[in-house]
């Protein structure tokens, strides 16, 4: 058995051998290590599991490709290995390092962003502060991750020096491919600056509620090119980032979720706005869906034949608002036919006898009598001019 080991670790291959299962087994001690470390200070300071847990898997592999690295960067130091495939493994292990790197870096990123957007809660009465932060926080994370791939994949390539050789040349004609790139890709980075703009100056974020486009919905999702709105009726409208900087648009919680707005009737003349007004109260009083905070009666209009009454009414958000218009205009409804129906509209017609008939006993005009109001009646001569134009009266025959 001696014999045996001796001869295993007197080869270049066995060295490696060995050498690689000493790193492994270093690499998993040291990442259990950390890892009890690191679920300890998670618990303590109320960090989020499922972020911890995804943290496990890149610093597993980081360590275990540094460790074999170090151990064939060890066991091949005085071997008289083949140039090219010596040179080949160091590079494929520097570019795994890199990858891995990369990895472990963009994951801590997503930790340290998901331990920030944990302080801002979002599901309590006034959560602007907080959508903002979490908006802001998803678009630059977004961002950062971009540019540490870039980074990971320009510094994986730089480990070739064919590479490094293609590089200069293309610096040489950086000017020519930035106008043809622009040029290609105008409405991506368009929609790339527009997402990052929309983050960083607060217009939308995340669970706000607007209308945009003519739909009413709450924003899903705000990403470096598209804005995802998730509409009342559970449709999804995707928006690209340029409309919601070139278009005007509502957003119904810029500053506070709290909303008003209005229920409108037309009725007839004979409404009694007091009676609705006490009503009102009435309504108001009978649901939890009012905030306490405005309700008002009052007549607007009143042309037409219609009287225009208009209610304002206030809740917390705007799907509350939405549910107490449809509960008062169906209460005020309710009212109004059963306690007070001459109220509800009506359309007035006078009806009015065919052109030119007369009523029994009307007295007869005064164009009828009077010579110098008429051309064929009210004076002898002009009824002669009658008989002219209608020819004489036919008498009957028998």
């Amino acid at each position: 058995m001696d014999g045996f080991w001796l001869q295993l670790t007197g080869s270049v291959w066995g060295r490696l051998l060995v050498d690689v299962a000493l790193a492994v087994v270093v690499a998993v001690l040291a990442a259990a290590l950390v890892s009890v470390v690191v679920r300890g200070v998670a618990r303590r300071h109320g960090w989020p599991q499922r972020a911890v847990t995804r943290l496990r898997w890149p610093f597993r592999w980081l360590l275990l490709a540094i460790g074999v690295w170090i151990a064939f960067e060890r066991a091949t130091i005085g071997a008289s290995w083949d140039g090219d495939l010596r040179l080949g493994l160091r590079r494929a292990f520097n570019i795994a390092v890199i990858l891995l790197a990369a990895w472990l870096v963009a994951t801590l990123l997503s930790l340290l962003v998901d331990v920030l957007l944990a302080r801002y809660r979002t599901d309590v009465a006034d959560n602007r502060v907080a959508r903002r932060v979490r908006t802001q926080a998803l678009i630059l994370r977004r961002v950062a991750v971009a540019a540490i791939a870039v980074i990971a994949v320009a510094s994986s390539l730089l480990v070739f020096p064919q590479a490094q050789a293609a590089g200069t040349s293309l610096l040489a004609s950086a000017g020519v491919v930035s106008i043809i790139a622009g040029l290609a890709a105008q409405s991506t980075l368009g929609n790339v600056i527009a997402g990052m703009q929309l983050a960083l100056s607060g217009a939308i974020r995340v669970d706000d509620v607007v209308i945009a486009d003519g739909e009413w919905g709450r924003i899903e999702e705000i990403t470096l090119t598209y804005v995802v709105l998730h509409v009342w009726d559970d449709r999804r409208l995707v928006l690209p980032s340029t409309w919601f900087t070139t278009t005007p648009f509502e957003n119904w919680t810029r500053t506070s979720s709290q909303l008003m707005q209005s229920v409108e009737f037309d009725l007839d003349w004979r409404v009694d706005p007091q009676a609705m007004r006490d009503e009102l109260h009435a309504i108001l009083g009978r649901t939890q869906l009012w905030d306490g905070r405005v309700s008002v009666l009052q007549v607007t209009d009143a042309v037409g034949g219609m009287v225009h009454v208009r209610v304002l009414v206030t809740a917390v958000d705007a799907p509350t608002l939405f549910d107490l218009r449809c509960f008062v205009r169906e209460e005020m409804v309710r009212f109004l036919r059963e306690q007070h129906p001459e109220s509800l509209p009506r359309t007035r017609v006078m009806l009015a006898g065919p052109a030119g008939s007369e009523d029994e006993g009307s007295p007869t005009p005064a164009w009828t009598t009077d010579p110098d109001r008429s051309l064929f009646s009210g004076s002898k001569e002009a009824r002669a001019r009658s008989r002219d134009f209608t020819g004489p009266i036919e008498t009957d025959p028998r």
